[in-house]
C-alpha cells in the first residue's frame, strides 16, 4: 500500500490550476497553430492570428489565456493500492484550487448555490469525478471549463431507432445553435451511451484527450472525422464569422447503454480547451 499525504495533492492542484490557465496544452496550440495556416478566409484567418498572438502574450505576461477561468473540474484515478494520509481527497483538491485561483490572481467564478448566487470568493467547490482504477498511483486531470460555451451545450435522448444518422444530426444541430455563441473554433465533447448524467460525463472527459486522437472503435473513430469535416462545412468559422475552422477537433467517448435508449451529449467548449494532467 503506498500512502500520498493530501499536503502533496493540494500542492500539485494549486499548481495545475494556474498552469491550466495560463498556458495552452501542448496538443491545441499544435490545433491551432495548423488551423491559422489552413484556413482560407481572411478574415478566419485574421481571427486566428490574434487568437495565437493572445496566446504569447499570456505566456510572456504569466497571466490567463481567457478572462474566464472556468469552474474547476478534475477527472481523478483513484488506484486501489493508494491510501490518502492526512485528511479527506476531495478538501485536498477543493484547498488546491482555493489556494491556486488566489495566488495565481485567477478569476473567481462560483457562486456557492444556484438560485441565491453568492460568491464563495476561491472559485470552490470544485467538480470532482472519482474512478477506483488498478495500481498505486494517484491520477489527475484538470480541465477548466468556462461556461459561455458550456451553456451552449446540449444532452438528447435519442431512440435506438435514430442510430448513427440521429446522432450526427444531433451533434450538428448543437454547434449549428452554438454558432458564435461557444467563442469557436470550438473542440466538441460527444458521449455516447451510459444514462442522462453518465453521457454528458463522457462528453466532458473526451474534451480532455488530445486533440487529434482518434476512438480505439474503429466505428467511432470515423465518426470522429465524419463529424469534424460535416461542422466544418457549416462555414460558422473562428468568431463565428465565416471560415473553414469552426472546431478545432472532435472526441467521442462511449458507454454501454439500455436497450430502449440512445443517449448523446455534446460538449462544447471554445478554443483553449483547458486541460492538464499530473500522476503522483
Amino acid at each position: 500500500m503506498r500512502e500520498i499525504n493530501v499536503s502533496t495533492i493540494t500542492e500539485a492542484v494549486k499548481e495545475m490550476c494556474i498552469s491550466a490557465n495560463l498556458y495552452l496544452a501542448e496538443d491545441m496550440e499544435c490545433a491551432l497553430k495548423n488551423a491559422a495556416k489552413e484556413e482560407d478566409g481572411k478574415l478566419g484567418k485574421q481571427i486566428l492570428n490574434q487568437l495565437m498572438d493572445n496566446l504569447e502574450i499570456a505566456k510572456g505576461d504569466k497571466i490567463p489565456i481567457c478572462q474566464d477561468t472556468g469552474m474547476a473540474v478534475f477527472f481523478v484515478n483513484v488506484g486501489q493500492e493508494v491510501h490518502i494520509e492526512g485528511g479527506s481527497l476531495t478538501e485536498a483538491i477543493n484547498e488546491g484550487v482555493r489556494q491556486g485561483y488566489t495566488e495565481g490572481y485567477l478569476r473567481k467564478s462560483v457562486v456557492g448555490d444556484p438560485l441565491l448566487r453568492v460568491n464563495t470568493g476561491d472559485n470552490t467547490p470544485a467538480i470532482i469525478h472519482y474512478d477506483i482504477v488498478e495500481g498505486d498511483s494517484l491520477e489527475i486531470t484538470i480541465a477548466p471549463k468556462g461556461f459561455g460555451s458550456e451553456n451552449m451545450s446540449k444532452v438528447y435522448m435519442l431512440k435506438p431507432a435514430d442510430g448513427v444518422d440521429g446522432v450526427k444530426a444531433a451533434v450538428i444541430q448543437a454547434v449549428k445553435d452554438a454558432g458564435p455563441n461557444s467563442c469557436p473554433p470550438v473542440v466538441v465533447g460527444v458521449g455516447i451511451g451510459g444514462d442522462f448524467e453518465l453521457s454528458a460525463k463522457l462528453a466532458k472527459k473526451a474534451l480532455t484527450r488530445k486533440a487529434g486522437s482518434h476512438s480505439k472503435l474503429p466505428h467511432i473513430a470515423k465518426l470522429e472525422d465524419e463529424l469534424l469535416d460535416e461542422i466544418n462545412k457549416t462555414g460558422i468559422g473562428p468568431g463565428g464569422l465565416g471560415g473553414k475552422t469552426t472546431a478545432l477537433a472532435l472526441n467521442i467517448e462511449t458507454y454501454a447503454t439500455h436497450i430502449a435508449g440512445l443517449p448523446v451529449a455534446v460538449n462544447m467548449c471554445c478554443h483553449v480547451n483547458r486541460h492538464l494532467t499530473k500522476i503522483l
